[in-house]
């Protein structure tokens, strides 16, 4: 079963910040759909695993913004 795990992240402004934050985001194992909107300030990660938040947050780091789950 698909779940969803919603996060709001600052900073981002033009769809460039969008593709950096979804780069990193792909590499956490596990992640099987993206959705980051810079207008929205929102990241939404489908999988059928559980995604630690550990990951998720310093993925955004690692792409230059800061995020707090949903």
């Amino acid at each position: 079963m698909t779940e969803k795990f919603e996060y709001q992240v600052t900073g981002m402004s033009c769809g460039h910040c969008e593709a950096s934050v979804r780069a990193e985001i792909a590499k956490i194992p596990g992640v099987d759909g993206i959705d980051v909107s810079a207008k929205s300030g929102t990241l939404v990660i489908s999988s059928a695993a559980v995604i630690d938040d550990a990951d998720v947050l310093a993925a955004v780091d690692e792409a230059g913004y800061t995020a707090v789950r949903a």
